[in-house]
């Protein structure tokens, strides 16, 4: 099958991309980036795109499945539009592309305590993309909601940081809902949805990953 991985160069994107490189199932990836991707992969296709200026029906979006794992912090984005357009308008425009192209299959790393009603806005734009996803009608929708991410970034995110020396302190402690989630972990169930689940809609939370 044909996969299109958006936020492939993210601590998340990178990991799900080794797993579809490897998996049987899989005969090509379409990574989108704003960058050159420093990988090479004769399944692998990564087009270098202006995503302030992407073109309508293209037939690169033309897959069997998508995997999202896009997305940023207010503070790398800059103001709340342009959170808004990282994680909730570009991941919609491509599962919109996909889906007319004949996409079956989505899966969304979303987060812990996704909420379009949540009085928080972070929580309520994950919640929102969760909502529009479910009315583009996939086949199956997988939506993964970690909870803080454990994985080695490469940009320096000192709230997070500070949050997972807690939280691998007190993990034993802490109800599986608030414990770190792998990024191995979550990466795989954003493989699994796309390549393996079977119809409907199917959640995966904190508790699950840890």
């Amino acid at each position: 099958m044909k996969v299109l991985l958006l936020g492939a160069t993210g601590l998340v994107g990178q990991e799900v991309l080794s797993r579809l490189l490897d998996h049987p199932q899989v005969s090509a990836v379409v990574a989108p980036v704003r960058r050159p991707l420093q990988r090479e992969h004769s399944c692998l296709m990564s087009p270098v795109v202006d995503f302030a200026q992407l073109e309508q029906g293209g037939e690169r979006w033309h897959v069997d499945a998508v995997i999202c794992a896009l997305g940023t912090t207010l503070k790398a984005a800059g103001s709340r539009d342009a959170f808004r357009w990282v994680d909730l308008e570009l991941p919609l425009w491509f599962a919109r592309q996909a889906r007319a192209g004949g996409a079956q299959r989505f899966s969304l790393n979303s987060a812990l305590g996704a909420n379009p009603h949540s009085r928080f806005f972070y929580s309520r734009v994950k919640g929102e993309l969760e909502d529009a996803l479910g009315g583009l009608d996939f086949n199956s929708l997988t939506i993964v909601r970690p909870g803080l991410i454990d994985g080695q970034r490469l940009e320096v995110r000192r709230g997070e940081r500070l949050g997972l020396a807690a939280s691998r302190l007190l993990r034993p402690l802490l109800p599986r809902q608030w414990r770190p989630s792998p990024v191995s972990r979550i990466a795989q169930a954003l493989v699994d949805g796309a390549v393996l689940a079977p119809a409907g809609r199917h959640l995966v939370e904190a508790r699950d990953l840890a």
